[in-house]
């Protein structure tokens, strides 16, 4: 199986360079970060190379208390949570303002990741650390993570009809921001310990 392994930073992707798993082919990608540097450099890559799997992985936040830091983590459903209007306090989507698109995406690999939680993203452009953006975010969606790619990962490989899968180790917290108390070595060693399993289990 030909697989796409795609990070957002080089220090994400740096050590899964050294996995060698049995029967598949890996191809790596350094998006930038960002949705739009995402959508870029994805579209770019799958017009030239079309692998029967990507995989989207780095480090992500969460909002969910329950989950342990360095956990390892599926994102199956990814929302743009800032795709759309304000009307005065309230936020109003695609769907609400009538207009045509799409903000929620689902992954499509099909492939059983029994050691890992599922959970729900949202894609920003900007990470939380406000406690009242935070309150109103979770109200709003009740995410479990956030990423600055994840939705957008999705939305190229659903319209170039490539299979997804997107894996996420927490380095933090979502809180008022205090780099003090994340753990980002710990995440990327428990991911490329996650996906290394995961790709030799592959079938």
């Amino acid at each position: 199986m030909k697989i796409l392994l795609s990070a957002a930073t080089e220090g994400e992707i740096s050590r899964l360079r050294g996995i060698n798993p049995a029967h598949h082919t890996l191809d790596y990608l350094i998006t930038g970060i960002g949705m739009v540097a995402t959508t870029y450099s994805l579209t770019r890559y799958f017009s030239h190379a079309k692998p029967d799997l990507a995989i989207n992985c780095g480090i992500a936040g969460t909002f969910n208390n329950t989950i342990a830091l360095g956990e390892v983590v599926r994102v199956q459903k990814d929302i743009f949570s800032e795709l759309g209007a304000e009307d005065d306090a309230q936020f109003l989507n695609l769907q609400q303002l009538g207009l045509s698109g799409q903000d929620t995406y689902q992954e499509s690999s099909g492939i059983l990741t029994p050691g890992l939680r599922n959970v729900n993203g949202i894609t920003v452009n900007t990470v939380h650390g406000n406690i009242q953006s935070i309150e109103k975010i979770t109200k709003h969606l009740n995410p479990d993570v956030e990423s600055m790619e994840g939705a957008a990962f999705f939305h190229v490989c659903q319209h170039e009809n490539i299979a997804s899968l997107q894996i996420r180790a927490i380095s933090n917290y979502i809180e008022k921001r205090d780099r003090n108390a994340w753990n980002i070595p710990l995440a990327l060693e428990n991911l490329i310990l996650s996906l290394n399993q995961l790709l030799n289990e592959l079938g």
